[in-house]
């Protein structure tokens, strides 16, 4: 898989709740003009399990138009069925998707067995390569390294997006899948830069929603050995990275987007708008980072 940075893309909404096909358009573009290595929309910074059927194949279907060939398009499948995964996967194969992300199965608490063959359920079927994606705060399970391991040997899938924090987590995972086709991403961007120092890929950023030509280069950096140049970016736009992990994403990842000026929009209820409290303290960090004035 593609090493570097893939933005974990948001779903700008109107108003009235609908889709902002035009703000959604504008967004790729920008990140298209950035540079990114992929777009990984349709997952939790997407509000994908807040979106009707029609609306991820709408969302889907304007961002393969404005960004295929230009940078990879990776959508999230989030959900717990198989067989619902199946579909999705078919119907995203079909708009034109590069790979697959799959996150683990929510809710439903599956032993590490259960985690293994849904995962090799859908890679045999799969026409494209398949992405895990692990994050317990969502699902509920922790796909431990040993699970991780034993499904990279299957041949396609290439990869996973991996949103545990702990860098011990990460690093024994990049240990044991160390001599396979595998590529190991971080999904937080407080620990981009350290995953390339220990071997990882890269990242799937909420951060580059905001600042994605940032992403690229500091990623770039790390990737081609200019650790020090890539640090001094890390330690710079730490604060935001933090900042974009306040109350619940991606509620801080659009108000930063509408301070800027772009469609960042509304979110889909039972999600709400950040508190005007931690509003206020991120335009006070957006103009730290002198990313608005």
């Amino acid at each position: 898989m593609q090493k570097g940075t893939y933005t974990l893309m948001i779903t700008p909404l109107l108003e009235n709740g609908s889709l902002d096909e035009a703000g959604l358009q504008k967004l790729v573009e920008r990140q298209v003009e950035a540079g990114v290595d992929g777009i990984a929309p349709l997952g939790v910074t997407g509000e994908n399990t807040l979106l009707t059927d029609a609306e991820e194949l709408k969302v889907l279907e304007i961002i393969v138009k404005t960004a295929k060939g230009k940078c990879k398009v990776v959508p999230d499948t989030c959900s717990a069925s198989l067989w619902k995964a199946k579909e999705k996967l078919k119907a995203f194969t079909d708009l034109g998707a590069d790979y697959i992300s799959v996150f683990s199965p929510f809710f439903v608490l599956p032993k590490p067995e259960g985690v293994i063959k849904f995962y090799e359920a859908l890679a045999d079927v799969s026409p494209v390569p398949i992405v895990l994606h692990n994050s317990q705060d969502r699902t509920g399970i922790n796909m431990d390294p040993a699970t991780t391991a034993h499904l990279a040997k299957h041949p396609n899938i290439v990869g996973i997006k991996d949103g545990n924090k702990g860098l011990d987590h990460l690093a024994k995972l990049i240990y044991l899948t160390r001599n396979d086709d595998f590529s190991v991403f971080t999904g937080k961007d407080t620990t981009a830069f350290p995953i390339i120092c220990f071997g990882g890929a890269g990242t799937f950023s909420v951060a580059g929603n905001i600042i994605p030509g940032v992403m690229k280069e500091m990623i770039d950096l790390a990737l081609s050995g200019k650790t020090k140049d890539a640090e001094k970016m890390h330690f710079h736009y730490y604060p935001l990275f933090e900042a974009l992990r306040w109350e619940t994403n991606p509620m801080a990842a659009k108000a930063a987007l509408n301070l800027m000026g772009l469609p960042g929009g509304d979110l889909r209820m039972p999600l709400t708008p950040l508190s005007e409290e931690k509003t206020s303290k991120m335009k006070e960090v957006l103009k730290k980072m002198d990313i608005i004035r």
